[in-house]
């Protein structure tokens, strides 16, 4: 296992310490990621005028929709893979079975081949 990281961050102009086994990088882009969102709905008269406790939970439930379709987004392109590696598996099989088939008339041809020279 990693080891931990203590990184100091700046959210909504506040300095926190973060902690955890991801790089500092990522333990900035996740504070980077926050006060985006912070911006963005800063600049939002109706939600400039909400209280403070009110702005939290609106940012709250606006992440947690972004982290919603994020994951519908995985579990869609997850799907996709796996039908594409079946229908791949599939087309494989099929040219297999096609190369036996024509090994074997090819053998037969050449049989039959062999027979008329005889003849």
């Amino acid at each position: 296992m990693s080891s931990k990281t203590d990184t100091e961050v700046i959210i909504g102009g506040k300095v926190f310490t973060l902690s955890g086994y991801e790089s500092e990088d990522y333990l900035q882009k996740v504070a980077s990621y926050i006060n985006g969102k912070m911006n963005e709905y800063g600049k939002v008269e109706a939600f400039r005028r909400q209280s403070a406790d009110t702005q939290s939970v609106l940012l709250q439930l606006n992440i947690a929709d972004d982290y919603f379709k994020a994951k519908k987004q995985i579990d869609i392109l997850e799907e996709e893979l796996k039908r594409k590696e079946k229908e791949l598996y599939d087309l494989k099989h099929d040219l297999i079975s096609s190369q036996i088939k024509m090994e074997a008339l090819s053998k037969s041809n050449a049989e039959l081949q062999t027979k008329l020279k005889e003849k």
